[in-house]
Parts: C-alpha cells; structure tokens; sequence
C-alpha cells in the first residue's frame, strides 16, 4: 500500500483508467499550478506506484525461486539463495531509480491531464487544502503503522490456518498432475528473496 493513503487513492484511480484525455486549451494557468502543486504532493505516492511496477514481477521471480531451491544440494542450497537474493535487489537498485525518474516525467502528461479533465478548478483546490492540511499530513505519516499492525494481526490470527489449507490445496493439485507435492511455503514466514523493494535513492 502506498505511504499516503488518500494521495494514493488519487494517484490509483487515475492510472487505472485510460489516458484518452485531451488536453484542454482553454484551462487557466491557475488551475495548472494547482495541478503542478497536487502533483509535488503525490510524488511519494507516485514513487510507490512506480515501484509496484518494476517490483511485482521481481516478487513472482522470487516466490517461483523459492520451491525450486529444493531441487539444489543442500550442500549449496543456502549460497544459492543468497546470490538469488542479492541478484533480484541489485536488480531493482539498478533500475529503481531511472524508472521513477521516467515515471515522474510522465505524471503530468497522464495523471495532471485526468485532473484537468475530471476536476473543476474550484475542486482541485479544496483537494489540495485537504492535502496540505496538517491532519492530512499526519494520517500520511501513521498510515504506514497502520498497515503494519493489521497485516502483522492478520497473519498471527489466520497464517497457520491458511498455511494448512493452501497445503492441502498444494497436494490436491499436485496429485492430479501426477507430481509430488512439497511443503508449501508458510504464509507467516516470508521468502527470504521476496523481501520488500528498496526505496528509491534521490
């Protein structure tokens, strides 16, 4: 989830839809600044989006990774891990920056078209009060927190369930393709190389 919840649901919203817009002519210069200002406001939340981008794949690398370490010599197993593990995150370190450098570049273009398209003036500056308001700023900065308790009570409370369930499932299938089935990664304990993606350095 993003840093800031109610920028990102913005930010969200507005890449999931169709960049058909055209850019109007007639809009003021006032309404573009306070595009350009919400914009500033949502570059953390931009950056996250970006890093969804180029991370998601990464993880699925990792997490098919995972299973097929079995199949290495225990002997190696654990080097081997690691030097998966330190390929995937220079990986996203070589590219994570020139990425949102690009995908900033490209913010006012696609998002900043949609907001002059499906904003008034007027609204957009009620959206930019609420954003640089300090009760914005402070939801911003503890949603994070918020995250991290829910998802840490989520898995306390249903991980072991789920894992005996998603091994059962695992050893159904495997079963009607004629395959042996191994453990099934526990939900409660995460790959090592499907480790969250670096922030991006400025």
């Amino acid at each position: 989830m993003l840093k800031s919840i109610q920028a990102g649901a913005i930010a969200a919203s507005l890449l999931a839809s169709p960049v058909v817009f055209a850019q109007k002519a007639d809009s003021p210069q006032s309404k573009k600044d306070v595009i350009a200002k919400i914009l500033k406001i949502q570059q953390p939340a931009i950056e996250a989006l970006t890093m969804g981008v180029l991370s998601r794949p990464v993880n699925e690398l990792a997490a098919k990774a995972a299973p097929a370490l079995r199949n290495v010599p225990e002997a190696k197993r654990e080097a081997t891990a690691k030097q998966i593990d330190a390929d995937l995150r220079k990986f996203l370190e070589d590219n994570a920056k020139p990425l949102v450098d690009k995908g900033m570049k490209l913010a006012p273009s696609t998002m900043g078209v949609a907001l002059d398209e499906k904003f008034t003036e007027d609204e957009l500056k009620q959206l930019l009060a609420w954003l640089e308001s300090p009760v914005s700023k402070k939801f911003a900065e503890s949603s994070q927190e918020l995250q991290s308790l829910y998802t840490k009570k989520l898995i306390d409370d249903n991980g072991k369930q789920l894992d005996e369930k998603f091994t059962a499932l695992q050893q159904s299938v495997a079963k009607q393709l004629g395959l042996e089935a191994g453990p099934a990664p526990a939900a409660s304990a995460p790959k090592p190389a499907a480790k969250p993606a670096p922030t991006p350095k400025k």
